[in-house]
């Protein structure tokens, strides 16, 4: 693949930036749909830093035809994604850290095996084991009937196959790298979203950032909703490890979170028969609106920390499933425009956004490693400066009831 084939794709993915070179993956547009690829820094003339970008198709069981694209830096990260999955990071790993966790789940679960309204529409869980996956964008949260509907688990984007697929690699310092897919969620009298999903990383680095845009397709005003379900285990996750974020309000989810209120902040070992908890926050930001939310380890020299704006996402889900290693142990971080109550307890206490005809609409968050004391200390400082002398208000009952 070179450039002046990916010219040939939609302008919607297609970048006239100048020094970059753009390689089409998938195309349905033009009918690309390219199997196993690789290129490395050195084909491209890059000789003061190395990295590694490659596709595979992958084979047997339910990812039968999944496909991951890898990017690797010796020095940096290394994050897998699936096109097949909607975009989704698979995990990210580095110097002794890792972004992810273990799920029962073991393949990269091909879309075609999986049906969304089973298990009472709980589908999803079937292919759930990623580092991040949106939720959303037609719905999101629990499943649920509204207006006759069933609205599945989470939403249907993270069970998208990409519909255009390229890589854009800077040939200039510091070489970013960008990852794009465009997933459709078009259904005829119904929605019509398109949203560009983008990852960028600039190799020997620990930070990454997702930059996504929704627009909608259709004539008339659409709902949409968001959540980026990111999610982590060892070895950030352990007994005593730490979540902070500015924290204007706090509720439990349900009843049984409404028992873990108390240190709502703090982990345990995993622990078997512990249900997941989950509680629903409002964060503070800095007067741009930017705030960021994080967790580290018990001794706090290791840790993840994601930084979004409120006004993109003005809610956040933390997610605590510290039950068995085999079960799961696992904790999730969830910015997003809404909670995780169904759509029909979203829309009536109005957590449910409108999306104008041709509108587009961004979202963008940035994931970094803290590697070492320092780097967490810094977020801590961030932390406090944001929260200030702002109370944190605490509801002790949960908000809604399913």
């Amino acid at each position: 693949m070179n450039k002046s084939l990916a010219a040939s794709v939609s302008p919607a993915l297609y970048s006239t930036k100048a020094n970059a070179r753009i390689f089409t993956l998938t195309s349905t547009e033009h009918n690309i749909e390219v199997a196993d690829w690789k290129i490395d820094s050195t084909q491209l003339g890059i000789i003061d830093t190395y990295f590694t970008i490659e596709q595979k198709t992958l084979h047997g069981g339910k990812q039968e035809g999944s496909k991951v694209i890898i990017l690797t830096s010796p020095n940096g990260l290394t994050i897998t994604l699936s096109p097949t999955r909607g975009m989704s990071i698979m995990n990210v790993t580095g110097k002794e850290m890792r972004f992810g966790w273990d799920s029962p789940v073991k393949e990269v679960v091909n879309p075609a095996f999986i049906n969304l309204e089973s298990r009472n529409g709980a589908g999803w869980l079937e292919g759930f084991n990623e580092m991040m996956v949106r939720c959303g964008f037609e719905w999101a949260g629990h499943p649920g009937i509204e207006n006759g509907e069933m609205r599945t688990l989470h939403g249907k984007a993270g069970n998208t196959p990409a519909s255009e697929v390229e890589i854009e690699i800077s040939e200039i310092a510091p070489y970013e790298i960008k990852v794009r897919g465009l997933i459709k969620e078009s259904t005829f009298k119904k929605a019509d979203l398109q949203t560009i999903a983008e990852l960028s990383y600039i190799p020997d680095t620990y930070s990454f950032t997702i930059h996504d845009h929704l627009t909608n397709h259709a004539d008339y005003p659409r709902d949409y909703q968001i959540m980026y379900h990111s999610n982590f285990s060892k070895p950030l996750l352990e007994k005593d490890a730490q979540f902070i974020a500015p924290i204007k309000e706090i509720s439990p989810f349900n009843d049984y979170a409404q028992k873990g209120l108390q240190d709502w902040a703090t982990y345990l070992e995993p622990t078997k028969n512990f249900d997941e908890m989950v509680f629903n926050i409002v964060p503070y930001s800095d007067a741009d609106g930017y705030t960021l939310a994080a967790l580290h380890n018990k001794d706090a020299n290791k840790g993840v920390s994601i930084e979004f704006n409120i006004n993109e996402l003005p809610y956040l889900t933390l997610w605590k499933n510290t039950d068995t290693e085999k079960q799961g142990y696992v904790t999730g971080i969830e910015p997003g425009t809404n909670y995780a109550y169904t759509t029909s307890i979203e829309r009536e206490q109005g957590r449910i956004r409108q999306i104008k005809p041709g509108q587009t609409i961004q979202f963008k968050i940035r994931y970094s490693a803290l590697m070492n004391r320092e780097a967490v200390d810094t977020v801590k400082e961030t932390v406090t400066n944001i929260q200030g002398n702002q109370n944190i208000t605490s509801i002790q009952t949960p908000i809604a009831e399913e």
